[in-house]
């Protein structure tokens, strides 16, 4: 299939997975996602990813957001690996792995790149917004540990902008300034800022992060 790309619909399927099977789009639900892969099971950088992600469960909640992981190995490997996970990175992983023994879900997503391996994902995320549409992908090489954090701060940048006329600058985190989309004139910035904005140029204008 060719490539995924941002705005795409998030491809369904059913899967095996460490706490049942499970239809994608109807876990989903009105929620937002973060699917991401690993190589395979017994992985040290992937254990070490899965023990953060569990750590960092409550603060995804609080963002109605799911984490479910994927590997290419089967559910007996996904268990014995989840007590390694939960022994080594004093945690408790308790969101859903995907087993695909078949790469089933990982040729769905793209996931093997055959010039970095022949058999095993590529270490993908993808977070998918309530509408099932596609929002975000990076892809890992194997020798680098995901920044879930980051995650967390691209998530918090998505959900406000869904619903503001804003954009967020290069290194910004919640709270800080925003910018008002150029779409809006300074006109429309005034009546939906009521708190102003500060213009550097007239494609740039920054304000107070817009509050729910």
């Amino acid at each position: 299939m060719s490539s995924l790309r941002l705005g795409d619909e998030a491809p369904d399927f059913t899967a095996s997975t460490t706490l049942g099977e499970i239809q994608f789009h109807k876990w989903i639900g009105d929620d937002w996602v973060i699917l991401f892969s690993h190589p395979a099971d017994y992985t040290p950088v992937c254990t070490t990813e899965l023990g953060a992600a569990s750590k960092l469960k409550i603060e995804f909640e609080n963002r109605k957001v799911k984490i479910i992981a994927i590997s290419v190995d089967d559910l007996e490997h996904h268990l014995g690996w989840i007590n390694d996970i939960n022994e080594t990175q004093n945690t408790v992983v308790d969101f859903p792995i995907i087993a695909d023994p078949e790469k089933k879900v990982s040729a769905l997503y793209d996931m093997i790149h055959p010039n970095a391996s022949l058999t095993h994902t590529v270490r993908s995320v993808f977070i998918i917004g309530p509408d099932k549409k596609i929002k975000l992908i990076i892809t890992y090489p194997a020798s680098t540990g995901r920044n879930f954090n980051e995650l967390l701060r691209v998530i918090d940048s998505l959900q406000l902008t869904a619903q503001y006329n804003v954009v967020t600058p290069a290194n910004w985190k919640n709270g800080d300034d925003c910018i008002i989309s150029p779409v809006l004139s300074n006109e429309e910035a005034n009546e939906k800022f009521p708190k102003g904005f500060k213009e550097i140029k007239p494609y740039l204008r920054f304000t107070a992060q817009p509050e729910g």
